[in-house]
């Protein structure tokens, strides 16, 4: 039977709100804590900050570390401020060491050292590696919790020694194979352990081509190379040394992050962005991001006020300037979202850019003509003359032409100068062809008409 996830949230949440509102708080306990840690992660989101610390008090303490790890960062951090030493510490222990490397930096200062001593010394070294690394790196994505095998050793050998230990880490598809200097060689799927000759070697039956992954690799990097590799697993190499290893279920999460930046950025909000925060968090945020409009908007505006003595001559242009606004920004905006999306995806390279520029220009060349020559129509008829036709029309062209350079030429001068082309992108493309576009009507109006 499949199970509508998506339905059963939003039913798990609405029996939750039911059972708080008529002061159900044991029934309520029963539901929350029936839930998986990543679903009472997502209900904990989806609640108003007073109702979620209802909720928190009725996670099952035991519970609590592995909900932490699945909630976003603020949320997390507003959670982890309400708690107390003791509980926190207490989260912590039940921690895997790659889940608490992600959170022990939301920890209070005073309380990270109390978290190290309660760990024993294999448990420290193994935070320590992984703190090593940057968080979005692959050192950071990886699991030390590996099992490693000899390349001389026979297969049976290696079920024996599988059996003898009794259980694997989750998501264990493959083994790695090391030589006694702990150098990484290979891998050896868990299906040819199970299915070759028992009497073969690890070294005969292992893939070597199974490349490792040096741990300072970007974390979009690294979920490109799953993505095409179909991999569900990769080890994590530093100069030949295997330090641990990446699963799918990490990479799933870099990508879902990463969706979350390329739509909230496009807005100016950081994808940890709490729906719930309070009036003055949200306010803040959102004020940078509208400054940087408005100034776009002043400049537009400076523009327009150049021409002011053209637009009390012939009003007809002022009611025309906000479809060259509209449709200069709209064009830009699509050819922005392509050229974004290449970079992330890493198809766009200095060998193709000149291509790309001279296919958005031919792009923006053809569309212009098209609806330009359509309203130019309409507004000749509509003004009862053919020169403010004409005039809309070749504004049309030009910032339909501005707005395919600046979607080609903006975000890739931002990757330069890096900065983030998904966050400051679309404020300067709209200053871009509001300027041009602007100017454009009203300056062959002026030139024509006034």
């Amino acid at each position: 039977m499949t199970i509508d996830a998506p339905k059963n949230r939003k039913t798990g949440l609405e029996a939750l709100r039911g059972a708080i509102e008529q002061g159900s708080l044991r029934h309520g306990q029963r539901l929350i804590n029936s839930l998986h840690p990543a679903e009472i992660a997502s209900l904990l989101e989806s609640l108003p900050r007073a109702k979620r610390e209802i909720v928190w008090e009725l996670v099952d303490p035991e519970l609590e570390g592995d909900v932490l790890v699945e909630l976003n960062e603020e949320v997390r951090s507003g959670l982890i401020s309400g708690m107390d030493a003791e509980e926190l510490i207490a989260a912590a222990a039940g921690m895997e060491v790659d889940d608490l490397a992600d959170i022990i930096g939301d920890l209070p200062e005073t309380l990270n050292e109390r978290v190290l001593q309660s760990m024993d010394a294999q448990d420290r070294e193994r935070l320590s590696t992984i703190l090593k690394f940057e968080e979005d790196s692959a050192g950071g994505l990886m699991n030390l919790d590996t099992v490693t095998v000899r390349p001389d050793v026979t297969l049976e050998v290696v079920l024996r020694y599988l059996r003898m230990r009794g259980e694997l880490p989750d998501r264990t598809d493959r083994l790695f194979v090391v030589n006694r200097h702990d150098q990484y060689r290979g891998a050896l799927d868990i299906t040819r352990l199970l299915t070759e000759d028992p009497e073969m070697t690890v070294g005969e039956v292992m893939d070597a081509e199974v490349e490792g992954i040096d741990p300072d690799t970007p974390a979009r990097e690294v979920a490109k190379l799953f993505e095409d590799r179909d991999l569900l697993s990769a080890p994590v190499v530093r100069d030949g040394k295997l330090l641990g290893r990446i699963t799918v279920d990490d990479v799933v999460d870099v990508i879902r992050e990463e969706a979350d930046h390329s739509v909230m950025s496009m807005a100016g909000l950081g994808e940890e962005s709490d729906m719930f925060a309070n009036v003055l968090t949200s306010a803040r945020r959102r004020v940078v991001w509208l400054s940087a409009n408005l100034a776009a908007a002043f400049l537009a505006a400076n523009v327009v006020g150049l021409f002011e003595a053209t637009i009390e001559k012939v009003v007809a242009l002022a009611v025309l300037m906000p479809i060259v606004a509209s449709m200069g920004g709209t064009a830009g905006s699509q050819t922005l979202v392509l050229i974004i999306r290449g970079l992330a995806l890493g198809q766009i390279e200095h060998s193709n850019v000149r291509w790309l520029l001279a296919r958005e220009i031919s792009v923006g060349l053809l569309n212009g003509v098209a609806l330009a020559s359509l309203v130019g129509l309409a507004a000749g008829i509509w003004f009862h003359t053919w020169t403010i036709g004409l005039i809309i029309f070749a504004a049309l062209v030009i910032n339909l032409l501005a707005a395919a350079l600046a979607g080609v030429g903006v975000p890739l001068t931002l990757r330069r100068l890096g900065i983030d082309p998904a966050l400051a992108g679309g404020v300067i493309l709209t200053a871009v062809t509001d300027v041009i576009g602007f100017a454009s009507l009203l300056g062959l109006g002026a030139f024509f008409l006034a």
